[in-house]
Parts: structure tokens; C-alpha cells; sequence
């Protein structure tokens, strides 16, 4: 199963309506919205526990996290935290944007996806994102207990089965295995997976192991292992080809557009990047840079048009890889701009 057409289209149109219609020069691709900041595992390379400590015991409303979507704008709305499924209105939450049509990705550890399943029925617009760092043992040590990848796998097998459109995310640190890795993704695949979702870990100033972390070079080196084709080709990775580039140190991109995924918490809309974590501000609109660029405009058009012939294809055609490439090389200015590891 492919991501659907329909998410490339309404993500196109709307680049067209607010970039050429309404001329805005920034808007946001995707909400990511943060309900709450508490989780029921605390994993060692995770820095949100200890950075919202504060807030731990603070919710977000359904209708404050409406009003967040509504402000944004964007199509697609990532609902994560913290873990999104221990809110005790997340049901209502995610049942509301989804009747707003828009494309919901709701982040969970796994362990509580039955909960949610039973109110909240399967939606081409609901997409799961189960967070796997490994096989059973390798993503048990890291979320640092004992059977939470056998429950996660079981719940996600069962949503599949319900029908339920499920991705995983997969945090690559120091010391990953890529062999373990493929054979994550080789069973993923097999289960029925959408695709995995795949990126380094962030160093999180707050988590005191600081060995835990990739730094620039062994980045490139432990990615180019994990995401060589030679290895990959039997497996559905979900990220955008030109990212997957970045990350095995084939392309270099100097700038960031932070503000494209805005960022809103129990304390408001969380200032980019990781590294401005304890700056919030009530309106997104002072997030966006004032600083107009046509050409950057120009180029997510572009962007979304390759990733909407390369959605279509993967559905209908074997060869959409090399169709995709060759729409890359022709068009070799539609360069995507991410943010860099740290160095």
C-alpha cells in the first residue's frame, strides 16, 4: 500500500493557492501538534521529558488544538508529544481533524493503540507512526523496558488488519546496527507497512549522554550503510528520495525552512529549531520570516509536483524510481533545503 494520491494532490494545490493566488511568500506545509509533552516511557535519547518538565501535567484542549490547526493552515497534520495516546481526549482530538480532511499522522510508541483504535475507525486521512529504533531486543534497550516491541507489533499487525494506514519512524544514534535495521524493515514491509520513516537522532541538550548522538561524519558513514539501495531495494522507505540523499552525504542544503512545520505545545508555538526549545510565542505569524524569496516558493511547487508523479507511479508502475530520477535530473534546481545534522 502507497501513501495516497490524494495527499500529493492537496498538498499541490495547496502550494498554488497560497503561493500564486494569495501571493504568501511563507505558510506551512505541516502542523506539528504536540497535545501533550508526557509520555509512558523514557527512552535514553529522548530530551522532551526533561526539557517540558514544567509542563508535564499540562493538556491541550480539542479546541485549542483545532484552533492550532486552523491558524497553520496546512494539509497535514502530525499529532505527537510527548505520547499522543495517553491524552485522555486524543479520540476527539484526532476525530476532528479528520473531519476537517485533514492528513493526520499520529506518532505513538505502539502500547496504547487499542484504545484509540476502538473510537477512532480507519480514514484514508488517519496514517499510525509507530516508533521503532530496532528488532525487539535493539528497541527494547532503547526505550529502556522489557516487551514493548512485541506489544507495539502486535497493535500495529491488528491496525493493519482493521485496515488502518501504519508508518514507523526509526531514530538512527551512535552505535545503530544497519543490519539490525534492515531486518526491521524487511518485516515491516512484509507486515504491510505504508513505509519507514527514517532520520538521526536530534542532540537534545537536555540528555546527559552525550555519546549517544551521531556527529556529522559518522552520520554519513552509518547512513550510507543503512540506506544503500544494494540493501534497501526489498524495502517501502517513506522519506523523500532527495532527503535520503542528504542523509548518505550525497547532497549538502544550506538552508532551513523550520517555519514550513510549525511546532505548536502546551506553551504555544515553539520557536525553531531544537536548539531555540525554550522560546514560545501565541501567534505563528511571528514565527515566519518577513524576508520574501520567490525562488524558494517556486522550488516547494516544484518539489511537490516530483513527489506527486513519483506517489502515482509507485502505485501503478515498478520502474517509479527511475522515472522519479529522471524528473530529478531534468529538473536539477528543485533541490529540497533541510537542516543539517550537527557537525
Amino acid at each position: 500500500m502507497g501513501r495516497p494520491a490524494e495527499l500529493a494532490v492537496r498538498l499541490g494545490w495547496h502550494m498554488v493557492r497560497n503561493g500564486l493566488a494569495k501571493r504568501r511568500k511563507r505558510f506551512p506545509l505541516v502542523t506539528m501538534l504536540e497535545p501533550l509533552e508526557a509520555c509512558n516511557l523514557a527512552c535514553d535519547g529522548c530530551g522532551r521529558l526533561r526539557e517540558y518538565e514544567p509542563v508535564l501535567h499540562r493538556r491541550l484542549t480539542p479546541d485549542e488544538c483545532m484552533a492550532a490547526v486552523e491558524e497553520s493552515g496546512a494539509p497535514i497534520v502530525s499529532v505527537t508529544g510527548g505520547e499522543p495516546t495517553i491524552h485522555p481526549q486524543i479520540a476527539e482530538i484526532v476525530s476532528r481533524i479528520v473531519r476537517r480532511k485533514k492528513f493526520v499522522y499520529l506518532c505513538t510508541n505502539g502500547l496504547l493503540m487499542g484504545r484509540v483504535m476502538e473510537q477512532v475507525p480507519p480514514s484514508r486521512y488517519l496514517c499510525w507512526v509507530v516508533h521503532l529504533d530496532g528488532t525487539a531486543e535493539t528497541h527494547d534497550r532503547a526505550v529502556r523496558r522489557q516487551g514493548v516491541y512485541a506489544i507495539a507489533r502486535e497493535n500495529v499487525r491488528k491496525a493493519i488488519e482493521r485496515g488502518y494506514r501504519v508508518c514507523s519512524n526509526t531514530t538512527l544514534f551512535h552505535g545503530s546496527d544497519p543490519a539490525d535495521l534492515h531486518a526491521l524493515w524487511r518485516d515491516l514491509t512484509h507486515l504491510g507497512f505504508e513505509g519507514a520513516m527514517v532520520s538521526p537522532a536530534y542532540d537534545y541538550e537536555a540528555v546527559p549522554d552525550r555519546q549517544l548522538f551521531l556527529r556529522r561524519s559518522e552520520a554519513i558513514d552509518t547512513f550510507k550503510k543503512v540506506l544503500d539501495p544494494a540493501q534497501t531495494e526489498d524495502m517501502r522507505l517513506y522519506n523523500n528520495p532527495l532527503y535520503l540523499e542528504f542523509l548518505r552525504g550525497e547532497r549538502q542544503f544550506e538552508k532551513c525552512m523550520a517555519w514550513a512545520t510549525p511546532t505548536y505545545t502546551v506553551m504555544g508555538w515553539r520557536n525553531p529549531c531544537y536548539a531555540l526549545a525554550d522560546s514560545h510565542s501565541p501567534r505563528l505569524v511571528d514565527l515566519i520570516p518577513k524576508r520574501h524569496e520567490t525562488f524558494l516558493l517556486l522550488f516547494l511547487i516544484g518539489l511537490t509536483a516530483i513527489a506527486g508523479v513519483e506517489s502515482l507511479f509507485s502505485q501503478l508502475k515498478p520502474w517509479s524510481e527511475a522515472v522519479g530520477a529522471e524528473l530529478r535530473e531534468m529538473m536539477p534546481f528543485l533541490d529540497p533545503i533541510t537542516v543539517k545534522p550537527g557537525d
